[in-house]
């Protein structure tokens, strides 16, 4: 006789959750699990995966890569991503969208390129200056534009959590 958990058992509707929502939900070996949305033309897709301490960590895999965060319950998971895909949908309505799509992409290419500076290259103290003070700018450059730009969506709660990238 087969035992289900009731863990199991909520496992199993948020992957309904998610696909009622139109995700594709691949589970890799039973703690690792890819969701994949198409929208128009976009591709949409996280990552997320169950801990040792039975928490979940989640990432977006696309249309650019990007830590999310650590999650109490896989509830709160589907909750996080329901509400980012309803952000992205908006998203997509502007005639800017694929621009900045463009710029994050390019974003992440630039993390990779500066952790590949620190681990394989021996940089100056006035070099190092010299990129936290750009990096500054561009901080002040998007805070300035977020104070003079109209605000279409709080954070929720839910992405404010511990672990969230939201989270400061």
């Amino acid at each position: 006789m087969a035992i289900i958990s009731s863990r199991h058992i909520r496992h199993q509707m948020c992957i309904d959750e998610l696909r009622k929502l139109g995700a594709k939900v691949t589970t890799i070996q039973g703690v690792m699990f890819y969701v994949k949305f198409e929208i128009g033309n976009t591709r949409l897709a996280y990552m997320y995966h169950i801990k040792s301490d039975n928490t979940y960590y989640l990432g977006r895999a696309k249309p650019y890569c990007m830590t999310i965060g650590d999650y109490e319950t896989e509830e709160d998971v589907v909750e996080f991503i329901k509400n980012d895909l309803e952000h992205f949908k908006n998203a997509m309505n502007s005639k800017n969208f694929n621009e900045f799509i463009k710029i994050d992409q390019s974003v992440t290419k630039l993390v990779r390129n500066f952790e590949d500076l620190y681990l394989y290259y021996n940089v100056s103290k006035g070099d190092i200056d010299e990129i936290k003070k750009e990096v500054e700018e561009v901080i002040h450059s998007i805070d300035d534009i977020k104070s003079r730009s109209k605000l279409i969506y709080n954070i929720p709660l839910l992405l404010q959590k511990k672990g969230s990238m939201y989270k400061e």
